[in-house]
């Protein structure tokens, strides 16, 4: 039969104080595993930037390769603006723009595909050409005042309608 314990051992508690240790060594074994692991990790973030520095160090003129140091011949137009049909979308949400930038196109003598709105809104103006047009678009680019001119990227040359160059009207 058990017997209770008198109330003089009943208030020692060594149970407590290994409790207290134990949780005190855990504690101080994650902080060393974290200033360890800590350490490595700035090695790796350091080696890492140094790296991408390395990479993106721009070679001075004398060392590039005579071969690297032509450009391509800028493309040049080879079909007049009355063969060029330009396919105008808006893309900066105002009723009207698309024909109104419909309008300045054609009175540089282009001729107009389909004017109608862009899938989405567009943060500048953009001029996008399809394969073998680079002339007509940058020469479009010029045309409207408008910086950037590339080539036909998330379009296929099927939705254009016929068209040679795109012109996404943004703000």
């Amino acid at each position: 039969m058990d017997h209770p314990l008198p109330a003089s051992d009943a208030l020692v508690r060594p149970w407590r104080t290994a409790a207290y240790a134990a949780g005190a060594l855990a504690a101080v074994e994650l902080l060393l595993l974290l200033v360890i692991g800590g350490g490595r990790l700035a090695g790796y973030v350091t080696e890492r930037v140094e790296l991408a520095a390395k990479e993106s160090v721009v070679a001075t003129p004398a060392q590039v390769a005579p071969a690297a140091r032509k450009k391509a011949p800028p493309a040049v137009a080879k079909h007049p603006r009355s063969k060029t049909v330009v396919m105008i979308l808006n893309g900066n949400g105002r009723t009207g723009a698309a024909a109104a930038a419909a309008s300045s196109v054609q009175s540089h003598g282009y001729r107009i595909g389909d004017v109608t709105n862009a899938p989405r809104r567009v943060a500048k103006s953009i001029v996008m050409y399809r394969p073998g047009f680079a002339g007509e678009g940058k020469r479009l680019g010029r045309d409207l005042g408008v910086r950037l001119v590339t080539p036909l990227d998330g379009m296929r040359a099927n939705a254009l309608k016929g068209a040679h160059a795109v012109f996404i009207l943004g703000p």
